[in-house]
């Protein structure tokens, strides 16, 4: 028999640990989402509505056609300050963001991929991807020339390249991934002359052969990236005289090469474990190599196998790291889906808060030097802003863990929950419940519009905050009449982001206790 308790539960903002599909779903944390889809983790802690796209290209259908977009996207910035961008889509070289124009190439060349590194040095643009031979755009210039090297030698035709210590460095030839080479001093058209040179890290790597995939230059220190390991070298200031080995990392290397980004004080990028972080191991030495999507781990692996694998490497993943967001996204193009961390607060296991985005499905990225986030997308450049993806409106979906209310005795009967939502005019959302590990939900929608309640600006009763919102924000709590019971109970929202800003303040249970299980 039941003892007719009746249970009054508040999850405030439920699922601000972001997702977790690691631990056991028995019993789950209401901390943690198991679902958190086209939304981030807001200054506030709360689930809440990603941003959306905004087109910038205005002629992106005409010149991409039906390839998948923009896969390379680079701005350059002159000593003048005058700004040039740069992208490749459709095997082509473009400048421009609203109107995208075809580069002037050198003659008879030909481009057969779109996975360009490129990078700005001395006021200067290099063009590097393996296959290709070099180019160069003096200035900014749109038109583009092959890199020339001492007179007639060309530089090699690495898929990497950097720009640190005062060089151009690249690596990874086709037929030659064991070998860094870096340009003279200063000069990044001379690589064969003067201060140039090379290294061939046969003897270096660890555990026997290994092939760069990657560089970076982090606190001082030059960071290979091979497939299975990491070398941290010294001294490449002067590379001929004093690049050293500072450290190795065995058994953990990047395996995309875009995947590398510097947040300033760390560095993140993709092994075959995980989304890893470089910087505290660099700091200090006895500190364990931190796996920030650990929460997630097993689900970026399964995301790993549908990507394009070219000897061991995927080439077409991309990432970026933005500081006025706070957030690293790293995005799987093919599987059409983008993992969001959430980088202001690493959680006690050393992971960051991550949630997904499904129908944004960006194929690269860039951060203007004013911040502005922009990606290159199948319709040309978009930027990150609003709620809307372009025209359209996208779902954010919240799904609760099976919840138990730290009682595994008794069978639960939901009674009535509401829901505390910031903002939401004009989004239809839809509140889900059920029971014992269903996939099947019991739905109930509102369209929230005219009914809304306007709260005034800063209000403390629901906790917000004076830099989240600029205006009176609105303050929509749906109450339901729920039925059934079970061992454990699923929550879940889905909310159709109409142009509206909207977060999940938190969720009210009421929950009679029955028989004992």
């Amino acid at each position: 028999m039941g003892n007719n308790t009746l249970q009054n539960i508040t999850v405030a903002a439920p699922g601000f640990l972001g997702l977790n599909t690691e631990e056991s779903p028995i019993g789950g944390n209401p901390a943690f989402a198991a679902v958190a889809d086209n939304c981030v983790i807001d200054k506030l802690g709360r689930v809440a509505a990603r941003k959306g796209y905004e087109e910038l290209t205005t002629n992106g259908s005409t010149v991409l056609g039906t390839s998948v977009g923009l896969e390379s996207c680079f701005e350059f910035v002159s000593r003048t300050g005058v700004t040039t961008v740069f992208s490749a889509g459709n095997n082509k070289l473009f400048s421009g963001t609203t109107t995208l124009v075809e580069c002037t190439l050198p003659s008879g060349y030909t481009i057969n991929d779109n996975n360009w590194k490129v990078v700005s040095f001395n006021n200067d643009v290099y063009f590097f991807q393996t296959g290709h031979k070099p180019l160069e755009s003096v200035g900014g210039s749109t038109t583009l020339t092959l890199l020339q090297s001492s007179g007639s030698n060309l530089p090699p035709e690495g898929n990497e390249v950097l720009a640190a210590f005062g060089r151009i460095w690249t690596c990874d030839l086709v037929n030659n991934k064991y070998t860094i080479y870096w340009s003279d001093f200063l000069n990044g058209a001379d690589w064969h002359g003067g201060g140039s040179g090379s290294i061939n890290l046969t003897e270096v790597w660890p555990t026997g052969y290994d092939e760069v995939v990657s560089l970076a230059e982090h606190n001082g220190f030059l960071i290979v990236f091979g497939k299975r390991n990491t070398i941290i070298f010294k001294g490449a200031d002067s590379p001929a005289n004093d690049l050293a080995v500072e450290d190795t990392i065995e058994g953990v290397g990047c395996i995309a090469r875009d995947s590398v980004q510097s947040t300033g004080s760390d560095l993140f990028f993709l092994s075959n474990r995980g989304v890893m972080s470089l910087g505290r191991l660099i700091q200090e030495k006895s500190l364990p190599l931190m796996d920030i999507s650990k929460n997630v781990r097993s689900d970026i692996l399964k995301t790993l196998t549908e990507e394009t694998e070219v000897n061991g490497v995927r080439t077409k993943i991309k990432a970026i790291y933005s500081p006025i967001e706070a957030f690293y996204l790293l995005t799987f193009p093919e599987s059409k889906l983008v993992y969001c961390f959430d980088l202001k607060q690493p959680l006690e296991n050393g992971a960051y808060r991550a949630t997904t985005w499904t129908s944004i499905q960006p194929v690269s990225f860039c951060l203007f030097a004013n911040d502005l986030l922009v990606m290159g997308h199948k319709t040309g450049i978009v930027k990150y802003a609003g709620f809307l993806d372009g025209n359209l409106s996208y779902q954010l979906r919240y799904f609760s863990p099976p919840l138990d209310f730290e009682n595994t005795s008794n069978l639960k009967f939901l009674k009535k929950f509401n829901v505390t939502i910031i903002g939401g005019t004009n989004t239809a959302t839809t509140l889900n419940w059920g029971y014992d590990y269903t996939t099947s939900f019991t739905k109930q929608t509102f369209d929230f519009g005219t009914d809304a309640v306007v709260a005034e600006y800063g209000i403390a009763e629901f906790n917000t905050a004076e830099a989240q919102y600029t205006s009176s924000i609105v303050i929509n709590t749906p109450k339901v009449n729920t039925t059934g019971g079970g061992e454990v109970v699923t929550i879940g929202l889905e909310a159709q982001i109409n142009g509206s800003q909207f977060s999940i303040q938190r969720i009210d249970i009421h929950a009679l206790l029955g028989r004992l299980i």
